[in-house]
């Protein structure tokens, strides 16, 4: 198995503790609202939320793929750090056992936040991560980011 670790990092004048409850905690209710073409439907197939659960997301009808099932591996409210992996699907393009994304945030000297976030890819084998595959995932996470950032602030009540 090969293991390919990459960090980004999203910048933001959202405040921390709400740019991770909208952004992280909220992730799927909030891109239901901003992005409806781009997921279709999500939905607990374990668990409560919490560390362990197990979400099966199913893409909207443009997308190259059609779904992916992901588990909460982390949840820190204290630290505003929250973990999940990528376990199944078509995304993972049968060369990829998982991948998992940890993100913290952290808050700017204005008020804002940083996300850091590490993405770990395991591959199956001897299997090789392709530059383009983890450069698309990066451009929508980072374009979703956008959605959700604009629509925090253009409902300055919302995830608070």
């Amino acid at each position: 198995m090969g293991v390919f670790t990459y960090e980004h990092e999203f910048t933001s004048a959202i405040a921390p503790a709400r740019l991770f409850k909208g952004f992280l905690l909220n992730a799927d209710e909030i891109i239901l609202k901003v992005a409806p073409q781009a997921i279709k439907h999500v939905e607990i197939l374990e668990g409560d939320g919490g560390p362990g659960t197990i979400k099966k997301v199913t893409f909207g009808e443009g997308s190259k793929f059609t779904y992916v099932k992901h588990r909460v591996d982390l949840i820190d409210r204290d630290n505003l750090t929250y973990g999940h992996s990528l376990i199944e699907g078509d995304v993972l393009l049968g060369k990829i056992e998982k991948i998992s994304h940890v993100s913290k945030v952290v808050p700017t000297p204005d008020g804002g936040s940083i996300i850091k976030a590490t993405s770990t890819h395991y591959t199956i084998g001897d299997a090789v991560v392709d530059e383009e595959h983890v450069k698309e995932g990066k451009e929508k996470a980072f374009g979703l980011f956008k959605l959700v950032e604009g629509y925090l602030q253009a409902n300055p009540d919302a995830y608070n």
